[in-house]
C-alpha cells in the first residue's frame, strides 16, 4: 500500500451474502488482510480454522462460534481469536463486520 485510502462509509462496501460472506478487501499484504463483509439474515459461515484475527461487528445481530463456544454479537462487539481457532458465524439479522487477519 503506497498511499492512504479513505472509505467514507463502510456501508457502501458491504454485500449481505445469502450463501456465505462476500468480503470487500480494504487492504492486504503478506502479513495483514483487512476487510468488511456481511451476511444476510439466516446465512452462515461454516466453522473453519483460520489465522489470528480480530472481528469487529458493525451492525446486526448473530452468533460467532469459536472453538465450539457460541458468542452473541451485536454492533460494537469485538472478538480476538488466536491462530488456528476454529470459527464460524450465524446471522440472526443482516450482519456486517470488519475483520483483520494476521499471518
Amino acid at each position: 500500500m503506497n498511499e492512504a485510502t479513505l472509505y467514507p462509509d463502510w456501508k457502501e462496501n458491504v454485500v449481505y451474502g445469502t450463501d456465505g460472506s462476500q468480503p470487500h478487501v480494504l487492504m492486504a499484504d503478506e502479513k495483514v488482510k483487512a476487510l468488511v463483509a456481511g451476511l444476510a439474515a439466516g446465512a452462515k459461515i461454516p466453522e473453519h480454522a483460520e489465522a489470528q484475527a480480530l472481528y469487529h461487528f458493525l451492525s446486526g445481530t448473530g452468533w460467532m462460534i469459536v472453538d465450539g463456544n457460541r458468542m452473541a454479537v451485536n454492533p460494537g462487539a469485538t472478538i480476538v481469536m488466536p491462530k488456528g481457532a476454529v470459527r464460524g458465524m450465524e446471522a440472526e439479522t443482516d450482519l456486517a463486520f470488519m475483520a483483520v487477519r494476521i499471518a
